[in-house]
């Protein structure tokens, strides 16, 4: 047994502890027989009512993202996602059986068989949770006044409980937003796959905290109690932070709807920069004991947001621009080439000279393996945004201020080990196919003994300047490489217009608009690399680690020093000042621990930097494959292009028969990824599902929620 499966074991017993846990949390065995003897060991002068849940929550979770570091960081320097096993075959088709799609609608979208199981196994545990609070609560019910009916003790403790199913929620919300996460790549998942899981989470989180709160306003009322909504009390919980928590909450799930989210995006993203206020009133309201149960979650995001913001303020060094007919760029910038990535990356990118404040996501066309200086990502010019962007590049400007964060992508590219690929897209949904051809032509070439599956390539298009987008397969490079080991096909649907031979002319006429702008290089300007260096993993390993260290001890030592005196004296300390203090030591831990290390190797990629030198692009764009798609005379400049002309078939006003494609596949691995329309996506999904043919194996890559 290797080291890495040690360590998937530990994690693994570690994680269903902790799970256990939350399941015996509301049981009358954990309250009357578990807590005391807790407390009783736990309950140090150094950290007072948080010792037990700090041990029990708090730890195995941060505990599992450190080990986490040390297993990815093992599993990328192994070259084992290049070849396979049979035996390794057998177990990546059960695997991929459970991955299968097994339900296909709205709102839910595309939930396969693993997800379906963990949901309801989620489900179960807030029904688990919540009866059992209520039945422990019914059987000693405290009357808060004189006056109070046993109907209303009943009514406000149910309103209560729903308070603290919410929390079990909130315990899970920030690790799908965590982009530098240990733990999501356990179980194959990345932040921008998983951001529908936060979305899951998100409506149940309010609809509970809507009942909590709603139900509380009535039994104020009822109760002749409304003065306790504006009371913020020294010795429990503050009603009032709980209501502006509630508020900020609303304003951000109302806007993150789908239909205003994606009609009114800016409106939906600076509404969406409140959660650090609504963080901080929540858990203002829940207390320190309560927040240890939702700490985990929120120190890695945290740790995350602030990485992300120290590499944001450096500034990439764009090299050039390819501006294609079809309303579409590709940027090139220079990359140091310690930097690997998979396919199906992306990258966020912010140009403040078009917004300061916004960061969006582009997927990264290049192989890191292929172009090794050079990462490229495609922008289709489509929002308000994008169009900026496109006009101030097309006004060639000597240089362009532009800052980036990333890139962030899957740990493993398992489905290029597959015997056949299918890639199905729709528009712009063709970049993480680019990306995957990229890679298929340097594990063609370059490792010749790499089994390398054979592919076809399904896109359709609105225009015939959309065919221009093919162009983006191969890297814009002058140096030579071959493509004649890869066995593929591409078939190009343009789904509004018919007649090809009118669109000779104006396709060979949007290949003359291709231009590719030069930038001047400016010496403050750094190539693109891993915010934490070429050993990312462990290096973000030991911030976990030593941020959480030094968290215990400051607490620690503020508990021991600042609070138990006064509670010893049989004073109360100010209930709100205590999870104020946890907040800070929280904040101070990790930007004092993310700061160090990652100074330490922002020296080291700058050293790198100034070794890479500028890298050589052709900046004439003739080679263009596109051009010969509709039958224009001209001589084909190169062999790749030569291969891609002939391997693409062009259909005019029709759309692509997906179920007969697929199921004339007939080998008996194909791996089938679809990135496009939402209707596009759910149609290859119903095909997989059907369970006609056993052999497709579906992979969704999707940037719309």
């Amino acid at each position: 047994m290797g080291s890495r499966s040690v360590l998937n074991i530990f994690v693994m017993l570690v994680f269903v502890g902790w799970l256990f846990i939350w399941v015996m949390l509301p049981t009358k065995t954990y309250k009357n027989s578990w807590t005391p003897e807790l407390l009783n060991k736990l309950n140090s002068t150094y950290f007072r009512e948080q010792g037990t849940n700090l041990l029990l929550f708090t730890f195995p979770i941060m505990l599992i993202a450190a080990v986490s570091c040390i297993y990815l960081h093992l599993c990328s320097k192994s070259t084992s996602d290049h070849s396979s096993t049979n035996g390794n075959n057998k177990g990546r088709q059960y695997l991929g059986s459970w991955k299968r799609p097994v339900l296909v609608m709205e709102p839910l979208g595309i939930v396969n068989a693993v997800e379906l199981f963990f949901a309801a196994m989620f489900t179960v545990l807030l029904i688990w949770s919540l009866s059992n609070y209520i039945y422990i609560s019914y059987g000693n019910l405290h009357m808060h006044n004189p006056n109070e009916k046993v109907w209303m003790a009943k009514f406000r403790s149910v309103a209560l409980r729903l308070g603290y199913i919410g929390n079990v929620c909130y315990a899970f919300l920030f690790f799908p937003v965590t982009r530098l996460s240990s733990i999501l790549p356990l179980v194959g998942l990345t932040s921008e796959s998983s951001i529908k899981y936060h979305i899951w989470l998100g409506h149940v989180s309010m609809a509970l905290a809507i009942l909590h709160s709603v139900g509380f306003v009535l039994y104020y009322a009822v109760s002749n109690q409304m003065i306790e909504m504006i009371e913020w009390s020294s010795t429990y919980v503050s009603n009032v932070a709980g209501e502006i928590a509630t508020v900020v909450a609303i304003a951000m799930w109302i806007t993150s709807l789908y239909k205003i989210r994606r009609k009114m995006f800016d409106l939906f993203f600076y509404t969406h920069q409140l959660y650090t206020l609504y963080i901080f009133f929540y858990l203002l309201h829940v207390g320190v004991a309560y927040t240890c149960l939702i700490l985990p979650g929120i120190f890695l995001f945290l740790i995350d947001r602030y990485l992300r913001f120290l590499q944001s303020k450096r500034r990439a060094r764009l090299i050039s621009s390819r501006l294609l007919p079809c309303s579409t760029l590709e940027l090139t910038f220079s990359k140091n080439p310690g930097l690997t990535y998979n396919p199906t990356s992306i990258m966020f990118v912010n140009v403040p000279s078009v917004s300061k404040l916004q960061w969006h996501p582009f997927t990264v066309v290049s192989s890191s393996n292929l172009e090794s200086d050079k990462l490229s990502v495609v922008i289709k010019c489509v929002g308000s945004w994008s169009q900026k962007l496109g006009k101030q590049i097309s006004t060639s400007p000597d240089h362009f201020e532009i800052s980036t964060e990333g890139p962030y992508g899957p740990s493993s590219s398992h489905f290029l080990s597959r015997e056949y690929v299918v890639m199905v897209s729709g528009g712009s949904g063709i970049t993480p196919m680019i990306s995957i051809f990229r890679e298929l032509i340097y594990r063609s070439t370059v490792q010749p003994n790499t089994k390398v599956p054979k592919v076809i390539l399904i896109t359709a298009f609105k225009n015939t300047s959309d065919l221009t987008m093919l162009d983006l397969l191969l890297p814009f490079s002058t140096t030579p490489f071959d493509i004649s080991n890869l066995d593929f096909q591409i078939q190009a649907y343009i789904t509004r217009e018919n007649d090809p031979q009118q669109h000779d002319n104006n396709l060979e006429a949007a290949k003359s608009k291709q231009q590719v702008i030069m930038f001047k290089q400016n010496p403050k300007d750094s190539p693109i690399s891993a915010a934490l260096g070429n050993s990312s993993w462990l290096w973000l390993g030991a911030i976990i680690s030593s941020s959480f260290v030094m968290f215990l001890l400051l607490l620690g030592l503020v508990t021991r020093y600042s609070i138990y005196p006064i509670e010893r004296d049989g004073k109360l300390y100010h209930y709100s000042a205590k999870i104020i203090w946890d907040m800070f030591l929280v904040c101070a831990s990790v930007f004092i621990a993310t700061s160090v290390i990652f100074m330490w190797q922002k020296r080291d990629n700058e050293i790198e930097g100034k070794q890479i030198q500028n890298v050589e692009i052709p900046t004439n764009p003739t080679n263009s494959p596109a051009a010969n798609l509709c039958g224009a005379e001209r001589e084909l400049e190169s062999l790749p292009h030569q291969s891609i002309v002939q391997a693409t078939k062009v259909y005019y006003g029709a759309r692509p028969d997906l179920k007969r494609i697929l199921f004339d596949c007939k080998a008996s691995d194909v791996g089938v990824v679809v990135c496009g329309p939402k209707s596009m996506r759910h149609e290859v999904a119903k095909i997989c599902a059907s369970g006609l043919a056993q052999n497709l194996h579906f992979e969704s890559i999707s940037f719309n929620w």
